[in-house]
């Protein structure tokens, strides 16, 4: 549990400062004072004034901030006349877009960064006629029978598996019924043989190249997961000689980075239409709790999850700040192309009250997803079989 509380904190803060970071080096070359870059948040440890800006070391650690001169428009009031050139709202407007979206920008190349390093250890996803297991829900069917990861399963109770819908279908048909699974699995992957049921004339010892094993497919699984509790793909890991292997690397990271904004923006989509409609927030979407059990159960997977796992939650943190909402990056440009459709600037007092209500309702949407959370941790002690189709376990 340490372990999982201290890689949470360093995974956010590797997010937050990156992000921070965009905005630093962009606010630096369009010529704008930084006054302050935090490492984490007030109340302040240290600090040291380096040329213009203080970098401080604060006391939580949760990431950090970078406070530019002039970023509110009622700052106005206090900046002096030579002082003028220097402050955020004195800039062009596309020197002042290109320090908003910095941060954005900054949490997306960090996805693609490490969904690239990911590939290229891993292998490259490559389409196959195979059915291969890529996850087991623990305390299913799956798990009980001796079933592994990277598995590859062959026939079900004699009919040949053509494809995961066929696997699917079939493994429907048996709901309640005991089927014999034949599996092939790597010799480097040991079993232990396992005779369930009433197929004992069908196994087959772990040591040659096929095992096969009898499950009995459940009625009701628990939600996110199917009868077997397994998560099955027709991809497989390939692997190319190792000057190849990070330019394709690349190329899947890119790809990779584009699928999770896709899912992101689908994901925020209904949470919206469910709150609008229901009043309620969709069950797979996570909050601070959520994600620091995902937390767990990533770090238990290994180096290259836990790269994965920073990979999609750039992205989520590039894609909720690109929102056109109040104290986000998003909601900052709103008012940048307001100044220039209209050919003026927001009043700071409308701007002021615009960013306290787009916070408070952020903090009120936290509140209910962070209930949303401990809920499921009263409901199931399972909270996190639903992800493990998304990542590589």
């Amino acid at each position: 549990m340490i372990l999982t509380i201290i890689t949470f904190f360093i995974v956010l803060s590797i997010l937050v400062l990156v992000h921070e970071t965009g905005h630093f080096l962009l606010a630096k070359k369009a010529g704008i004072k930084v006054e302050e870059f935090g490492f984490g948040y007030p109340p302040r440890i240290v600090a040291k004034k380096i040329g213009e800006t203080i970098y401080s070391l604060n006391l939580l650690p949760f990431g950090g901030f970078v406070r530019l001169f002039g970023e509110e428009l009622g700052e106005s009031e206090r900046v002096r006349e030579r002082d003028n050139k220097r402050a955020f709202w004195a800039k062009s407007k596309k020197a002042r877009t290109s320090v908003i979206v910095a941060g954005v920008l900054a949490n997306f190349l960090l996805a693609i960064v490490v969904f690239s390093l990911v590939y290229s250890f891993s292998g490259i996803p490559t389409k196959t006629d195979k059915v291969i297991i890529i996850g087991i829900a623990p305390g299913s069917p799956a798990e009980k029978a001796g079933l592994k990861a990277e598995d590859v399963v062959l026939f079900v109770s004699g009919e040949k598996i053509q494809n995961t819908s066929s696997f699917v279908e079939l493994t429907k048909k048996y709901t309640g019924k005991e089927m014999a699974l034949e599996i092939a699995r790597e010799k480097d992957n040991p079993c232990k043989e396992k005779v369930l049921g009433a197929w004992p004339g069908l196994e087959i010892s772990c040591h040659g190249e096929n095992i096969v094993l009898s499950v009995i497919p459940r009625e009701n699984p628990p939600e996110g997961e199917g009868p077997l509790g397994v998560a099955v793909s027709n991809m497989e890991m390939k692997r190319y000689p190792f000057w190849q292997m990070p330019f394709r690397g690349m190329i899947e990271g890119f790809k990779e980075a584009f699928g999770w904004i896709i899912l992101i923006f689908g994901a925020l989509g209904k949470m919206l239409v469910d709150l609008i409609s229901r009043g309620t927030i969709p069950k797979d979407i996570a909050g601070p709790v959520g994600i620091l059990q995902i937390t767990g159960v990533v770090v238990g997977g290994g180096v290259l999850n836990v790269l994965q796992f920073i990979g999609i939650l750039s992205v989520n943190l590039a894609v909720i700040n690109i929102l056109p909402f109040p104290a986000l990056d998003g909601g900052k440009f709103i008012f940048v192309a307001y100044e220039a459709i209209t050919r003026r600037r927001p009043k700071p007092t409308f701007e002021r009250w615009f960013n306290t209500a787009g916070m408070a309702f952020l903090l009120f949407l936290i509140i209910l997803v962070t209930i949303n959370d401990v809920r499921r941790v009263i409901e199931t002690t399972d909270l996190l079989s639903r992800f493990r189709g998304i990542l590589p376990f």
